[in-house]
C-alpha cells in the first residue's frame, strides 16, 4: 500500500511539472512610439493640458491597443479601438487637468497584442498658478 501511494504521489508530482509548461506563443507584432516622455514644463494653471504619443506598428499582423490607462483620474488619454495595420501609425491623446497646482509626473500604461505588450508612457511638468 505505501508503494502504492509513493508511486502515484511521485507521478502525481510529475504530471503537475508537465502540466505548468506553457509553449511559448511567437507574436511579430511590436509598437513603436516617437516619444516615452512628454514634458510640459512650465504650464499656467487652466493651460492647455493636452498632448499625443505617435506609435508606428512595426509588426507583420495588425496591432491592437487593448488597454490605456492613467496613472489617476486627472489625466484622460483618448486612443482608436480599431486594429492598426503593419507599418502604419497610431495616436494616443492624453488631456492632463492643468486645474490643479504642482508638479506633474503621471504614467499611462499601454497594453497591446505587440511582443512589448506593456508599455509606460509618462507626461511631467509644472503647473503655476494663474497670475
Amino acid at each position: 500500500m505505501k508503494k502504492l501511494f509513493f508511486t502515484l504521489s511521485i507521478l502525481g508530482f510529475f504530471a503537475m511539472g508537465l502540466h505548468a509548461q506553457e509553449t511559448p506563443v511567437a507574436k511579430t507584432d511590436s509598437i513603436v512610439f516617437d516619444k516615452m516622455v512628454h514634458d510640459y514644463g512650465t504650464i499656467e494653471q487652466g493651460g492647455d493640458g493636452n498632448c499625443e504619443f505617435i506609435f508606428t506598428n512595426t509588426g507583420d499582423e495588425p496591432l491592437v491597443l487593448t488597454a490605456v490607462r492613467a496613472s489617476c483620474g486627472c489625466t484622460l488619454p483618448e486612443w482608436s479601438k480599431e486594429p492598426i495595420a503593419p507599418g502604419k501609425t497610431g495616436v494616443i491623446k492624453v488631456k492632463y487637468d492643468t486645474r490643479r497646482v504642482g508638479p506633474i509626473n503621471k504614467v499611462i500604461r499601454v497594453a497591446s497584442n505587440a511582443e512589448n505588450a506593456n508599455v509606460v508612457l509618462r507626461i511631467t511638468g509644472n503647473v503655476v498658478a494663474k497670475q
